[in-house]
C-alpha cells in the first residue's frame, strides 16, 4: 500500500464502499477538502499521481469529477479508471472499449486471486473465473448484479472494492 498523508488516510477511512453504479455515489465534504490540492501535492513521487487522484475522486463519491480527470490521462491507468467509471455509469459498451485499451494490467493477477477468495465466500453459481482476470466478464457480472441484488451484488461490490484498492495503490505507490 502506498504511503498516504494523514489527511488522505482520514478521507479514505470515512469513505463508504463503492456502489455498483454511480447513482449510488454521494459526494460530500471531501471534495471541498481537496479543492486546494493538486495530484502532485497529494501523491508526491507517485507512479501516476493524476491517476491516483482520479481514483481518489471516485472513491470519495465524485463520479463526474473523476470522469473529467480520468479522460484526460493518457496512461494505461487513466484508461483503467475511465473503464471503471463507465462500468459504474453504467455503460457496458464504453467500459469494454476502455478495458480493451488497458489490455493486461499488472494488478490483474492479484485481482484474480482476490476475486477467487471473494467468490469462495459466496456468489452466484454461474459465476466462474477464467485462468486470467477478465474485466469484460466482470462488466457482465456487474450488470447481472444490478438486477439480481443479494449475493451477486455483494460479491460484485467486494470485487470492485478490491479492484479499486489494488489500482489506487498501484497508482499512488512511489515511482
Amino acid at each position: 500500500m502506498a504511503s498516504l498523508s494523514p489527511q488522505l488516510q482520514d478521507l479514505l477511512a470515512d469513505a463508504p464502499e463503492l456502489p455498483l453504479t454511480q447513482r449510488g455515489l454521494r459526494p460530500g465534504r471531501q471534495l471541498r477538502l481537496l479543492a486546494s490540492q493538486t495530484p502532485d501535492t497529494l501523491f508526491p513521487g507517485a507512479k501516476n499521481a493524476d491517476a491516483a487522484y482520479a481514483g481518489l475522486l471516485l472513491r470519495l463519491g465524485c463520479w463526474a469529477e473523476s470522469h473529467e480527470n480520468a479522460q484526460d490521462i493518457s496512461s494505461v491507468e487513466g484508461s483503467y479508471w475511465h473503464a471503471i467509471i463507465h462500468r459504474m455509469e453504467p455503460d457496458a459498451g464504453n467500459a469494454a472499449y476502455w478495458f480493451r485499451r488497458v489490455g493486461r494490467h499488472a494488478i490483474f493477477p492479484e485481482l484474480l486471486s482476490e476475486a477467487q477468495q471473494i467468490l469462495a465466500r459466496g456468489a452466484p453459481r454461474n459465476w466462474r473465473l477464467k485462468a486470467q482476470w477478465d474485466p469484460l466478464l466482470f462488466i457482465e457480472w456487474c450488470e447481472e448484479a444490478q438486477t439480481q441484488g443479494g449475493g451477486a451484488e455483494s460479491a460484485a461490490r467486494a470485487i470492485q472494492m478490491a479492484e479499486w484498492q489494488l489500482l489506487f495503490d498501484w497508482c499512488a505507490a512511489p515511482a
